[in-house]
C-alpha cells in the first residue's frame, strides 16, 4: 500500500490549523471564558478566601481540584500568593505594601501588577513571615512548587493539540488573566476608584456592586473591612458570584464556612444604653459608622434644602463638596476639599456638631485606656448629649444605638 504523501500533509495542516476539537468561533471564546472563570473561582475561593484568610475549610475534592487547575492555569505558587496578600493586609497602603497604588502608582499597579508578584514572590523574609499554614504535601514540594512553569507549559499543549494555531492565543489570554483582573484592577483600581460601605483603616473600594468576571473581588472595600469573612457582600443589591459557589459547594458537604460577616441586631429601644449595647456597638463598629455616615449626609441635605429656601442663588458649591465628603474620615479627604469643608463646618453649626459628635463616639473603640465601666459611662453621656442637641439625626442614631443588642 502506498502512502499519499499529499493526503498526509493537507490532514497535518488541517490539524495544525484546527486542532483535534474543532469548534466554530464562538465556541472557541466560550471554552476562553468558562475555563478563565474557574481560574477566577479558584484564586478568590482557594486562594484567597480559604489558604490567605482561613475563612473557610474546603475538603480534599475541591483542594486538589483547585491546587491542579492553578498549577496548569496560572503556575502560581500557593504559598508565594498567601504570603503575599497577607503581606498586603498587613502593610496596607505603607511603601511595604507590595502592591498599593497610593505608594506606588496607579499606572504602575495597573501595567507592572505581574512583575510586583514577582518581585515579592522572591522576597525569602515575606514567605517565612505570612506564608505559614499552606500546603506542604508531596505534591507540593516536588510538582506544584518545584515544577510550576510545567503547569503553563501543559496547558499550552492542551490548547495547541485541541484547537490548533489558535491554542496559542487561548492560551495566552488565560495566561493574561489574572495578571490583568486580579494583579491589575483589583489591586489597583480597587485601592483608588471606586464607592466605599465602610471607612476602612485604607483607601479600598468597591468596584461595582454586582459583577461576574472576578467573582467577589471587586467587593474590595467589604473585603478589607471584614477579611476573614467567607462573604464579600454586604448590601442586599450587592453580589458575591464566589459566595454562591461556596454555598453549592457547603451543600455537598465539600466547604465549612467558619466567619461571615457581622450583622448589628435591634430590639426595643433600652432606657439607658448599658454592657450589651456597647458589645453590640464596638463588635458592630463598621456598620455603626456607615450609618452615622448616612445620618451626616442626611444632615448636610437638611442644611442645603434650607439654605435654597432661604436664599434661592446663594452659592451651595460649599455644601455640595460637604456633602461628598464630610462623611469620609480626615484622612480621607483630598486637600483640595479640606479647606471649604472646613467653612461648611464653620457657616453650619449642626455639621460640625455631628462630627464632633462622631469623633467622641469613636473613642470607645479606638481610646485603649479606659475601663469597661468608663466606657458604659461614656456611651451613657454620648446618648444624652445627642439626644440633647436638637438635631434630629443625632436623635434619631442615639435611640437606634439604644436599640442595638450583642
Amino acid at each position: 500500500m502506498s502512502l499519499d504523501i499529499g493526503w498526509v500533509w493537507n490532514t497535518a495542516l488541517d490539524w495544525m490549523a484546527h486542532g483535534l476539537w474543532q469548534l466554530s468561533w464562538w465556541q472557541l471564546v466560550l471554552y476562553a471564558l468558562v475555563t478563565t472563570h474557574i481560574t477566577i473561582a479558584g484564586v478568590t475561593i482557594f486562594l484567597h478566601r480559604s489558604q490567605a484568610h482561613r475563612s473557610l475549610e474546603l475538603g480534599p475534592v475541591p483542594s486538589h481540584f483547585f491546587r491542579l487547575w492553578l498549577w496548569l492555569g496560572t503556575g502560581m505558587v500557593t504559598k508565594q500568593w498567601v504570603a503575599i496578600h497577607r503581606k498586603h493586609h498587613a502593610k496596607c497602603e505603607t511603601v511595604d505594601d507590595p502592591h498599593s497604588p497610593q505608594t506606588r502608582g496607579l499606572i504602575t499597579v495597573l501595567a507592572r501588577g505581574a512583575e510586583l508578584y514577582r518581585s515579592e514572590a522572591a522576597n525569602e523574609e515575606t514567605l517565612k513571615k505570612f506564608g505559614h499554614g499552606t500546603p506542604d504535601d508531596w505534591l507540593e514540594r516536588h510538582l506544584y512548587s518545584r515544577r510550576s512553569i510545567w503547569g503553563p507549559s501543559l496547558m499550552l499543549v492542551i490548547n495547541v493539540l485541541l484547537f490548533g494555531a489558535i491554542g496559542l492565543t487561548i492560551w495566552a489570554v488565560q495566561m493574561a488573566w489574572i495578571p490583568f483582573w486580579a494583579a491589575g484592577v483589583v489591586n489597583g483600581l480597587g485601592h483608588f476608584w471606586g464607592y466605599r460601605n465602610f471607612e476602612a483603616a485604607d483607601a479600598s473600594t468597591n468596584l461595582v456592586p454586582w459583577g461576574l468576571i472576578i467573582g467577589g473581588e471587586e467587593l474590595h472595600n467589604n473585603h478589607h473591612t471584614y477579611p476573614t469573612s467567607a462573604k464579600f457582600s454586604v448590601k442586599r443589591y450587592e453580589f458575591d458570584l464566589g459566595w454562591t459557589y461556596i454555598r453549592a459547594m457547603q451543600a455537598l458537604g465539600w466547604a465549612k464556612v467558619k466567619k461571615t460577616p457581622p450583622r448589628l441586631r435591634m430590639g426595643a429601644v433600652k432606657p439607658v444604653a448599658d454592657e450589651k449595647t456597647l458589645e453590640a456597638v464596638i463588635a458592630n463598629r463598621y456598620e455603626v459608622m456607615a450609618g452615622y455616615a448616612r445620618g451626616v449626609r442626611v444632615a448636610v441635605q437638611q442644611e442645603l434644602k434650607a439654605l435654597k429656601a432661604h436664599a434661592p442663588k446663594a452659592d451651595t458649591s460649599m455644601l455640595r463638596t460637604a456633602r461628598r465628603w464630610l462623611h469620609r474620615d480626615n484622612d480621607k479627604v483630598p486637600a483640595r476639599a479640606q479647606r471649604q469643608l472646613a467653612q461648611a463646618r464653620a457657616a453650619h453649626p449642626v455639621l460640625d456638631q455631628m462630627l464632633l459628635m462622631r469623633e467622641d463616639l469613636r473613642q470607645l473603640w479606638l481610646n485603649t485606656t479606659l475601663t469597661r465601666e468608663q466606657l458604659i459611662a461614656h456611651l451613657q453621656l454620648w446618648c444624652q448629649k445627642a439626644e440633647a442637641s436638637g438635631i434630629a439625626a443625632l436623635k434619631d442614631f442615639s435611640l437606634k444605638l439604644r436599640a442595638a443588642q450583642a
